[in-house]
């Protein structure tokens, strides 16, 4: 694996030769700055983030033009479908709401997570706007900044090329018009890229912080607090062995000891920044799973017992088999026919991001995120929703077409656009079942 601590500390890239080949001037190597202005992030990332706008911006207007087309008001199909009524609900009354089904079954709102009804109180409170318009301004706000975030992270590991293709990707994805309702996986991709951007430059506090409301936002957010143990453990144990090897250089003579001394002094206040930010990374998680177990009287294992009111729990892909067995050998829904070849390509994508040797807090945060999806049961519908902040998967895509000729790219993209905006607008209007 790369080690983060190197990409933080070069300002030139260092991954790989394949790294350094593609960027936006055509140069063979990419000037990585981790620590851009915003204006000059801004203006690389214009391209990258006009595409993606263009991208959701178009498939909002076809769904609009169907909904008109059958009486069906497109803000309100935006903002109060599905999950999102419980969280508007949330927003507005607070905790406490239950459904109870005729087989016994109880569904809780303590399913859901407090950082996204919590925001939409917060705008609602300063805006004269509904919490249906909130929810959708807080989720639009939420994937520009993490189409920013990505784009980021793409033109840190592989210049601007790769950082575009993998921003239009991640806006084109068949379940993209999420990324437009009032829902909460804006919100965590957003929280998740910057705090995976932190990490690769070596800003630990910031991961922390970042993968902190990540957790806060979602069940899966875990994801991104287990990607900054991992890298901090990465990054402590080659720490570990480049001490050992200055110990074993300090009775080669005592000419440098001076600077030695101030490179240790350095050391141990980046390792404190480290390890805080590790403490920091899964806060949020866990105090909003201990907060709904003490308040169902169950501290561990109260949360757990909430999302299995949902039928969700994980059981290492069990369930998930069985829904695919019915898939294949009975008549099924579009979505879960589409549910299950999508999750499919994440298990191929995931390989080939292993093979691509990323970061290794790319690799456990995408692991962590395909686990949980693949392994959970229960809404097999829903999963290509739950992999939707899995960006990193698109990584090879976004590198392969770079290297492909610009006809074929533009031919993918084509086709990318028109199963986007057809599949959200049947998601939406046509679908008999939830995203």
């Amino acid at each position: 694996m790369v080690g983060l601590t190197d990409l933080a500390r070069s300002r030139r890239c260092s991954l790989s030769a394949e790294t350094c080949q593609e960027t936006a001037d055509g140069s063979a190597q990419a000037d990585v700055r981790p620590l851009p202005r915003l204006h000059s992030a801004l203006r690389r990332a214009a391209p990258a983030l006009g595409l993606f706008a263009a991208a959701r911006l178009t498939g909002l207007l076809v769904m609009a033009g169907w909904a008109w087309r059958i009486d069906r008001p497109p803000r309100r199909t935006l903002a109060r479908s599905w999950d999102s009524d419980w969280y508007m609900l949330i927003a507005e009354h607070g905790y406490g709401r239950t459904l109870t089904w005729p087989d016994g079954a109880v569904q809780s709102d303590l399913a859901f997570f407090p950082l996204y009804p919590g925001l939409i109180r917060a705008v609602t409170a300063v805006l004269p706007v509904t919490s249906g318009s909130a929810g959708l301004l807080i989720s639009w706000a939420g994937a520009a900044t993490a189409a920013l975030g990505i784009y980021a992270i793409g033109e840190l590991l592989y210049g601007r090329r790769a950082a575009t293709a993998l921003v239009l990707l991640w806006g084109l994805l068949p379940h993209s018009i999420v990324l437009s309702m009032a829902y909460t996986e804006p919100v965590l991709t957003a929280f998740a890229a910057w705090s995976l951007y932190a990490v690769l430059t070596g800003r630990w506090l910031w991961a922390g912080a970042l993968s902190a409301l990540a957790g806060l936002a979602r069940p899966n957010g875990i994801a991104v607090a287990a990607a900054v143990l991992a890298a901090a453990g990465y990054s402590a144990l080659k720490a570990r062995g480049d001490a050992r090897g200055e110990a074993r250089e300090r009775d080669r003579g005592k000419a440098r000891e001076r600077g030695r001394e101030r490179r240790q002094e350095k050391t141990w206040g980046k390792h404190r920044r480290l390890w805080a930010g590790a403490v920091l990374a899964p806060a949020g998680w866990c105090a909003y799973v201990l907060y709904v177990g003490f308040r169902t009287g169950d501290p561990l294992g109260g949360y757990f017992a909430v999302q299995r009111g949902w039928t969700s729990k994980f059981d290492f892909g069990v369930g998930a088999l069985r829904v695919v067995r019915d898939i294949v050998l009975r008549p099924a829904l579009l979505p879960m026919v589409l549910a299950m070849l999508i999750v499919a390509a994440s298990v191929v994508l995931f390989a080939l991001l292993v093979l691509a040797r990323p970061p290794v807090a790319l690799l456990v945060y995408t692991g962590v995120l395909v686990l949980i999806t693949v392994g959970g049961s229960g809404f097999f519908e829903s999963k290509p929703r739950f992999l939707l902040p899995a960006f990193p998967l698109l990584l090879p895509l976004a590198r392969a077409m770079t290297k492909a000729r610009p006809g074929a790219a533009a031919l993918v993209t084509v086709a990318l656009a028109g199963l986007s905006f057809a599949y959200g607008t049947y998601l939406l209007m046509l679908s008999p079942i939830a995203l």
